[in-house]
């Protein structure tokens, strides 16, 4: 009996050690699943980074663009050979040419007559008569070059009694210098348009013999950016009296004093086009410039707004919609750029369901692109409505078929998270199916950082909007942005504050 009890206590102490296994074999599986998912999402997002640092902008495949340059490497290495073939096949008939564009009619034109070197008929002796000419045209640059205007205000004396009278002196932009509204104009546009660091354009200044410090230039534009100011606020109202707008915002160094290092701020944008549903009002973009990325940012910018707000899932937002005041939009581009980046590593069934379903939402948007709003919510109801609805239910259903924290899932989640603000479209035919107003605002910012790399400092960063903010707008009207800089730049130290708004773009003709 004793054998037999200690057997059965073996046998249960052995059971007890498989189940013990058992559950940390489970548990280990758990694991290595949870880990697996990591690896993938964190494999997803290095990916992401690599593009964003890397990759171009647009979302055509990287293996698309590959092949396109070594064809082009090709044609390069082989032109000769087949130029050859060419030569010794018949000759074919030859396809219609798209006729060249003439020059534009606006600029100015220098003729030159060439005539043949003999003054008369090598035959006979004879004089030339003309019959007729044949005019061709090239286009060609006249070298940029810096020159001073000299004022001179003669001082007069009456004859009779001694009086004295002299022209009032010039206006100038900036008080006490020597730059004028054109120099100032393009030293702007370029840093912030063309994004030409300044020193870059000290450099390029010394070798026409000009010396200006970078000190010079920066104090140029802060002088630029005092000047502008009732402007700017003019333009911000113009933007937040809209019914709708966009917003976002994009990150800038900023160099950190006394660290050698830098740190992240921010630049936001709010956009007014109401081009897409027929209004009439002027398109306008106005920047700021915050330390931070904070919510208090976007709540202090709208803290006066009413109206629509077209925005990504930022957080910061969400005290601006709970008020009630402002209504949320959505954005269909930032939907589909979380299914975008893992249809990129590793396509799938959903991705590329999701993707192509988008797609069809966007067909319909450039169909009814410029209509007024009544007649885009009609056509959204009939064509757009019943696609978003079926999508809707296809991803609460594919939900259910993938891990819980998969990317797949992230994306998913996403989307419906966000369906109020997505679908907001279909009922509101101001409101547009993405965001994309404001990322076009930013693009500039994105492209200037890779070349000045950091903002000096805070005031650097708010002179950096004013700017951003008149060229921006001056280019959304149709201007030439250094030509309507230099425009404000010859009146607004003598217009009247109370008539500012008779200097913004849609208002100006130059």
């Amino acid at each position: 009996m004793a054998s037999m009890g200690g057997e059965s206590a073996l046998v249960q102490s052995l059971l007890a050690e498989l189940e013990t296994t058992r559950q940390e074999r489970d548990a280990l599986r758990q694991e290595k699943r949870g880990d697996k998912l990591e690896i993938e999402r964190l494999t997803l997002l290095l990916e992401k980074l690599k593009r964003m640092l890397f990759g171009r902008k647009s979302e055509k495949l990287l293996r698309q663009i590959e092949q396109l340059e070594l064809e082009l490497e090709e044609a390069y290495i082989n032109e000769g050979e087949r130029q050859e073939k060419i030569a010794a096949q018949p000759a074919a008939t030859p396809t219609a040419r798209t006729p060249r564009q003439p020059l534009p009619e606006h600029l100015p034109r220098q003729t030159q007559e060439h005539l043949p070197a003999a003054k008369q008929c090598p035959d006979c002796g004879g004089a030339w008569k003309r019959l007729g000419e044949d005019v061709s045209e090239v286009l060609d640059l006249v070298r940029v070059r810096f020159h001073v205007v000299r004022h001179v205000r003669a001082r007069l004396a009456c004859s009779c009694c001694d009086r004295i009278v002299q022209a009032p002196a010039v206006s100038r932009p900036i008080a006490r210098s020597y730059a004028g509204p054109a120099l100032l104009a393009h030293i702007a546009t370029a840093k912030y348009l063309d994004h030409l660091p300044l020193y870059r354009q000290t450099q390029a200044y010394g070798r026409e013999g000009i010396s200006l410090s970078e000190s010079t230039l920066g104090d140029w534009i802060g002088a630029m950016h005092e000047l502008m100011r009732p402007l700017t606020d003019a333009l911000k109202r113009h933007v937040f009296a809209a019914e709708k707008i966009h917003t976002d915002d994009t990150p800038v160094p900023v160099l950190a004093p006394g660290t050698g290092k830098t740190r992240q701020a921010r630049l936001w944008t709010y956009v007014r086009d109401d081009r897409p549903h027929a209004g009439e009002a002027a398109p306008a973009a106005w920047y700021c410039y915050s330390p931070d990325r904070k919510g208090i940012h976007p709540q202090t910018h709208l803290k006066d707004y009413n109206g629509i707000l077209q925005a990504d899932a930022y957080a910061g937002y969400n005290a601006v919609y709970e008020k009630g005041r402002v209504l949320e939009a959505g954005c269909w581009a930032h939907a589909r750029r979380h299914f975008y980046d893992i249809h990129e590593k590793r396509p799938s069934a959903i991705t590329t369901h999701v993707m192509e379903t988008i797609a069809q939402l966007y067909r319909i948007e450039a169909d009814i692109r410029g209509k007024p709003p009544h007649e885009r919510r009609a056509i959204r109801q009939a064509r757009a409505a019943p696609i978003v609805a079926a999508l809707h239910d296809w991803l609460k259903t594919q939900l259910a078929t993938v891990p819980k924290k998969s990317v797949t899932a992230d994306a998913i989640g996403y989307a419906l998270n966000q369906w109020q603000a997505l679908t907001r479209f279909l009922e509101d035919g101001r409101i547009e199916v993405d965001n994309n107003a404001a990322e076009r605002a930013l693009r500039a910012v994105g492209v200037g950082r890779k070349n000045f790399l950091f903002l000096g400092s805070d005031a650097g960063g708010e002179r950096a909007a004013t700017m951003y903010s008149l060229l921006g707008t001056a280019k959304l009207n149709g201007l030439n942005p250094e030509a309507y800089l230099t425009h404000l730049l010859e009146r607004i130290a003598e217009h009247p504050v109370n008539r500012v708004d008779e200097l913004l773009p849609w208002n100006v003709t130059l």
